[in-house]
């Protein structure tokens, strides 16, 4: 079997938004400097791998399903649902300012087939580094008219014989509601409460399967972003004594863990790079940093910085099916445009904070 002959085919596309409107309507400014305003492209990617516990064609099934829990879950979280939109701001002028507006959009949720067996495809992408890609889908954001863009994809595919994977993009200005605010355990949860009401109803109403034999969508009509090659990522926990609200508390955690990058791996992230900072639950800042910018040897209170794993953030054990957890799981961030290194600090508790670091494309950095 040729590997590039094989690639997943979309069958499905709509959009989902909150069972009900959002009001009043959330908003989270995002301020990002001149030089960064790329920096808005970047995505999270994960793939979750499912084996059928019960019947042939369980993904297409659960993909039905999934429009209910998604629009359920989404009530919590609505800014996943919404878009990026630029803010007409004459104070400043060297900071370009966006929103991200709970408008109740809709997340993009797409059903694909991929033509082999899940086993068969687990065991082609230990060999072919990019195949994941076709698994999780991604737009990038348009720069220009950023308000049509969505901010978060779903894509469920079908392997040949059984199996399934769930695929999810999430931007990075959204990250920390997927990783730190526990989304995919949420929405896990309330997808595993549902059930038909009526014994009779076997499948969902969004069944494709049943209502006709799917057929590939053409391929002008949906396109995506074609992953950035070599872009490393290595994630940090910072625990402290004694933690501090103030957002330039966790700036310069980010710039220890990029200083210990820089001294223990051999990376060039601390020479410029671009920092991402959660100031508050309303305002996001992207913003130029060095570590000679920034003095991080006066930090007197006690820290502790360990090498950690996407398995921080639960994604592990998330489970659309009672009791059947994924077989495989794959975490990454990819569409980074920049040409330097790429840091996010997001706290996760009252002591400690998780820092993301992504060597940029094509980097002549060692592999994290």
């Amino acid at each position: 079997m040729e590997v590039h002959d094989n690639r997943s085919q979309i069958v499905t596309i709509m959009s989902v938004p909150p069972l009900k409107m959002t009001e009043p309507r959330a908003v989270r400014r995002v301020s990002v400097s001149e030089e960064n305003t790329r920096a808005i492209h970047g995505c999270y990617q994960i793939v979750l791998y499912y084996q059928n516990l019960h019947e042939e064609g369980q993904g297409w099934c659960l993909a039905g399903w999934i429009v209910e829990s998604l629009a359920r879950v989404l009530l919590d979280h609505p800014l996943l649902a919404g878009r990026l939109q630029r803010r007409d701001d004459t104070h400043t002028h060297t900071h370009t300012t966006f929103e991200i507006v709970a408008n109740d959009s809709g997340i993009r949720l797409l059903e694909a087939c991929y033509p082999t067996t899940l086993s068969h495809f687990l065991e082609l992408s230990t060999k072919e580094q990019h195949l994941e890609a076709q698994l999780v889908f991604w737009k990038e954001i348009d720069h220009h008219f950023p308000q049509f863009s969505p901010l978060f994809y779903v894509q469920v595919t079908n392997f040949e014989c059984g199996g399934y994977s769930i695929g999810i993009s999430c931007s990075l200005l959204l990250a920390e509601v997927l990783l730190v605010e526990n989304f995919l355990g949420k929405w896990a949860e309330i997808h595993n409460k549902m059930s038909p009401q009526n014994e009779e109803i076997k499948k969902p109403i969004f069944y494709h399967p049943r209502l006709k034999n799917p057929e590939c969508l053409p391929a002008d009509i949906i396109s995506r972003t074609e992953g950035q090659n070599g872009v490393q990522s290595m994630v940090f926990k910072i625990t402290t004594e004694e933690a501090n609200s103030n957002s330039n508390w966790w700036r310069k955690l980010a710039m220890l863990c990029v200083e210990e990058a820089d001294q223990k791996l051999g990376s060039s992230l601390g020479s410029e790079f671009c920092l991402v900072v959660k100031e508050s639950s309303e305002v996001i800042k992207v913003e130029s940093c060095s570590v000679n910018g920034w003095n991080v040897q006066g930090m007197c209170v006690k820290h502790e910085i360990s090498r950690s794993t996407w398995e921080e953030f639960g994604v592990y054990e998330v489970a659309f099916n009672e009791g059947n957890k994924p077989v495989h799981v794959s975490c990454w961030i990819d569409s980074v445009s920049l040409a330097f290194g790429y840091a996010m600090a997001l706290p996760l508790n009252h002591n400690a904070c998780a820092v993301i670091l992504v060597s940029p494309p094509l980097s002549s950095s060692p592999s994290f």
